[in-house]
């Protein structure tokens, strides 16, 4: 069984920053050709540098991926670099905490846009590409592509101030269920990884703001402790190659445990 990536070409979005960037990178170092796509471009050159030789595995694309055209042009820059797409990573998220009772209708429009809508349409642009790249191929077994949405434990919590995030992370689930069924003729696996509290920068400024977090989420989580963004990574990669060539519309929980014995009154994070 061979969990290697080398010499496939992935496009992860959210790549900024965050599991998203730790995704991109840990791909990178395992010999694949990886486009860190996001929508801050400056973020992207901060951790990239300004990426312009050709014979390098890595490129950027800065893009409003809410836009239709934004996608159909990632595709595009993908193609025109590496001439073919094998995985991709849904992993540009965000999350609002607001009380329910107050929280203006547009923040869960907000959230399903990018969270949810982006994702599915991402999805069916780049799905397209892998079908017809195996049809020029000729190709009629074997793994064609592999699709990772990046989710959330917050799907199966009952969290009120994260009413908008949990909706759109559950909806995220159920795309991953469809959708691997939709592709599954076309041998394109679809998964997610649903992750509880990892060491991001949103996480580490929600600890500045509250010392006492570290100490409830690690008390609310069987492995005592916080993952970290590049064990994230390592569960990608194992989506992302053949050594799970036979999982489809799985939702991975990594969360050290902590939806076995989590409460309602748990941070947030």
């Amino acid at each position: 069984m061979s969990f290697s990536i080398a010499g496939k070409t992935a496009v992860v979005t959210g790549a900024a920053n965050g599991v998203g960037l730790a995704i991109a990178r840990h791909f990178v170092d395992r010999g694949a050709n990886v486009v860190f796509a996001d929508m801050d471009e400056k973020k992207l050159i901060a951790e990239l540098g300004k990426v312009d030789d050709e014979d390098s595995n890595v490129r950027h694309f800065a893009g409003d991926l809410r836009e239709r055209l934004t996608i159909t042009n990632l595709l595009s820059a993908t193609i025109d670099a590496f001439d073919r797409v094998d995985i991709l990573v849904n992993g540009s998220r965000q999350m609002i905490v607001a009380d329910p009772l107050s929280m203006d209708d547009d923040a869960v429009t907000m959230l399903l846009n990018q969270n949810l809508i982006t994702s599915l349409r991402l999805t069916q642009v780049f799905a397209k590409r892998m079908i017809k790249q195996s049809d020029d191929d000729g190709q009629d077994a074997g793994p064609v592509g592999s699709i990772i949405n990046l989710s959330s434990i917050a799907a199966r919590r009952t969290q009120p101030e994260l009413l908008a995030y949990s909706v759109s992370s559950a909806a995220l689930d159920q795309l991953t269920r469809s959708m691997a069924v939709a592709l599954a003729p076309h041998r394109i696996r679809v998964n997610a990884v649903a992750f509880g509290s990892v060491m991001s920068a949103s996480l580490q400024g929600a600890l500045k703001e509250h010392e006492d977090f570290r100490d409830t989420i690690i008390g609310h989580t069987p492995l005592s402790r916080i993952a970290s963004a590049n064990e994230l990574a390592e569960v990608a990669q194992f989506l992302a190659s053949d050594g799970s060539g036979f999982m489809t519309g799985q939702i991975l929980t990594v969360d050290g445990g902590r939806t076995l014995v989590d409460a309602v009154t748990a941070p947030a994070h």
